[in-house]
């Protein structure tokens, strides 16, 4: 799965330091914004070492599936 990328007009310093920012936000979330998503309705992906090639998609209502990514297109490999 792709990795969030800087902006390739970035310095190497800029770049430097969105990588130090987004390494500490990752490790620093609580899930509130997840939560946010959820209570608005729309479901939330996210990863689980179990699953090493795809990522869980949660449903507002709680069900759970195995996806990933062909070319751009969401393929489900299985509900959880």
């Amino acid at each position: 799965m792709a990795q969030p990328q800087p902006s390739p007009d970035m310095s190497d310093a800029e770049e430097r330091r969105f990588a130090a920012a987004f390494t500490r936000d990752v490790a620093n979330d609580s899930g509130e914004e997840a939560k946010r998503h959820l209570a608005a309705g729309r479901p939330i992906y996210y990863g689980d070492d179990r699953f090493r090639d795809a990522v869980v998609k949660e449903y507002p209502d709680g069900r759970r599936q195995l996806v990933t990514f062909r070319d751009e297109t969401e393929v489900v490999l299985r509900d959880l």
